[in-house]
């Protein structure tokens, strides 16, 4: 009997001891993936909706609720200007529909610098910054830079012609730089990319350049010089007239001082030259 109870107790304690260490590798196993689960949460971004296309739009499109989707999108990484919400991309106050500025393509998050106020036409008055002012320049093939500039390109401004008395003839200075081109003759669309031989250039300017320019352009010409799309040097000032171009220099010869001494011999007087001595 004694024999039997003794392996009785042994057989409870080794069930005893196998259940703790069952249970126990549960709870390990538990909190590994407690863990686990705890660091994917950590690693998880937290994300926004932004509408982005769902077709490509040119310069001048309307831009509809068809042709938008939200999307989710990293909240550290959110371009400045999207839209994030529809009654700010569609006001319910608004019937007319959004132009296209700027071309967009497919999954592309819409800017505000690239479309237009709700009815606003993609023309030149939805460039303009505040206070600034549209200005056209008439240019030819070489003072337009052959048809190479765009709209968004930047150009400084030289003007030739000749000053109120001057007398070295014309000079050319730069009168302005770093000048925002917006539109060339009547296109707007900054994704042309083919040459264009135009007439009328149309820049941005406050109204005292818009009174600089017409001033220029109705005293001498205009010529347009691009500068490059990544160039943040600041120009220096720049005058140019006929004898600095040719190397000319203008020289004052000073007179040498001649002493004489006048004799008259009947009515003829007569100076004779002798040296100075003051």
């Amino acid at each position: 009997m004694r024999i039997v109870f003794g392996l009785v107790l042994i057989i409870g304690i080794g069930l005893a001891g196998f259940a703790v260490y069952m249970a126990q590798g549960y709870v390990e196993q538990q909190q590994a993936q407690l863990a686990q689960e705890r660091k994917k949460q950590d690693q998880i971004v937290p994300t926004t909706e932004v509408y982005v296309l769902t077709q490509p739009l040119r310069y001048g499109q309307k831009l509809g609720k068809d042709d938008v989707r939200l999307v989710r999108w990293p909240v550290d990484a959110v371009p400045e200007g999207a839209f994030t919400a529809e009654d700010t991309l569609f006001p319910e106050d608004e019937d007319e529909l959004r132009s296209v500025t700027r071309a967009m393509e497919k999954d592309e998050a819409v800017l505000r610098v690239k479309v237009t106020q709700p009815g606003e036409d993609a023309g030149v008055g939805s460039r303009l910054a505040a206070g600034m002012r549209a200005f056209a320049l008439r240019v030819d093939v070489a003072s337009g830079v052959s048809g190479f500039v765009r709209p968004g390109d930047r150009v400084d401004l030289y003007w030739t012609g000749s000053p109120p008395g001057a007398d070295g003839g014309d000079i050319t200075k730069l009168i302005d730089t770093n000048v925002r081109i917006i539109a060339i003759d009547q296109s707007a669309d900054q994704d042309r990319n083919s040459p264009l031989v135009a007439r009328t250039v149309t820049i941005e300017a406050t109204p005292q350049q818009v009174a600089s320019f017409a001033q220029a352009q109705a005293s001498g010409r205009l010529s347009l010089s691009l500068v490059g799309a990544n160039d943040e040097t600041a120009s220096e000032v720049v005058q140019v007239d006929q004898r600095s171009l040719l190397g000319i220099e203008r020289r004052t010869i000073q007179q040498q001082e001649v002493c004489t001494i006048r004799t008259r011999k009947g009515a003829e007087i007569v100076e004779v030259p002798i040296e100075c001595t003051n």
